[in-house]
């Protein structure tokens, strides 16, 4: 019996924010290694998430959300989504079903018509939607781009990702096992705690924080008795949102640290000290030298 070739390449995930981009890379991969939040623009780098069986290994790169920047940021964002498209064998372009076609849609697919690498329109969250309904918003993307493929998925509960994935094998060419086969990420152990810290403070303040805050990890070393102790610096924009994240008392950050600390020994299998510094860098988000020693790079 002749063994089957085995096939490897790079698929970005990319859509508008809030589709559920870092929900079906985590679905995929079968672990965290990207945040979720229901605020927009949540992914700032791409992420490397590594999908390996027998007889293939993807690559994903879970792109930041493509927007019209309002910031340097913003223009980094948007530089590393469209980067992305050139560098890989698949685009999935991520949609909300429950939603249908909008003007962030339309956006990206202005985008997509300048590449030649082959696009799967997946849309997302069909756990929300009537089946019936389904076929006018399939129509109305039709309509706007020549898609490869279009598959519908709920990536949170897991429909159909199994079969977007046998798809995409059809679209790798063989290669090589680029990463072992228990290797879910090429991000570092920092980056991945930083992004775990920075999803809880999502999760917990107003609207005005969000895409106010940075988190790097200072200080990250394990200890003789197995135990990892962290030093991570959140940094923000004002004074006022620096009082905002420490709470009342410090009991917002508490609270910040109780549940990053349990992601965090959940990824790395121990327990874990985690301390968290807050502090201020003044309109960091369109500082170019402070946006490079954070981490935002376009290489």
């Amino acid at each position: 019996m002749q063994k089957t070739a085995y096939r490897s390449g790079f698929v970005a995930i990319i859509g508008r924010p809030n589709v559920g981009k870092s929900t079906l890379l985590n679905q995929v991969i079968g672990q965290k290694i990207a945040i979720m939040s229901n605020k927009p623009q949540t992914t700032r780098n791409k992420i490397h998430g590594v999908y390996t069986t027998e007889n293939c290994q993807i690559v994903f790169l879970d792109t930041p959300g493509i927007h019209k920047p309002q910031s340097r940021l913003g223009d980094y964002m948007m530089k590393v989504a469209e980067g992305t498209l050139r560098e890989v064998d698949a685009i999935l372009f991520l949609v909300d079903a429950a939603e249908g076609i909008g003007g962030g849609d339309r956006f990206i697919i202005e985008r997509l018509k300048q590449v030649k690498t082959p696009v799967i329109l997946v849309l997302n969250k069909i756990d929300q939607v009537h089946p019936e309904e389904l076929l006018p918003v399939i129509a109305s993307y039709k309509d706007l781009y020549p898609f490869s493929e279009i598959i519908p998925i709920s990536a949170l509960l897991g429909n159909n990702v199994n079969s977007l994935l046998d798809t995409l094998t059809g679209y790798l060419e063989e290669g090589p096992q680029y990463y072992p086969a228990d290797q879910i990420t090429d991000h570092p152990e920092q980056f991945v705690c930083a992004e775990l810290i920075r999803e809880k403070i999502l999760h917990l303040t107003r609207e005005e924080i969000p895409h106010s805050i940075a988190v790097t990890i200072e200080d990250m070393k394990r200890e003789a008795n197995d135990v990892v102790h962290i030093s991570a610096v959140i940094y923000v924009e004002r004074d006022s949102q620096k009082g905002i994240i420490i709470g009342k008392r410090g009991a917002l950050l508490k609270e910040v640290g109780q549940q990053a600390r349990a992601d965090i020994e959940a990824l790395l299998g121990s327990k874990v000290f985690l301390e968290l510094w807050v502090k201020v860098k003044k309109d960091w988000r369109n500082q170019e030298r402070i946006l490079k020693d954070l981490g935002f790079r376009e290489d």
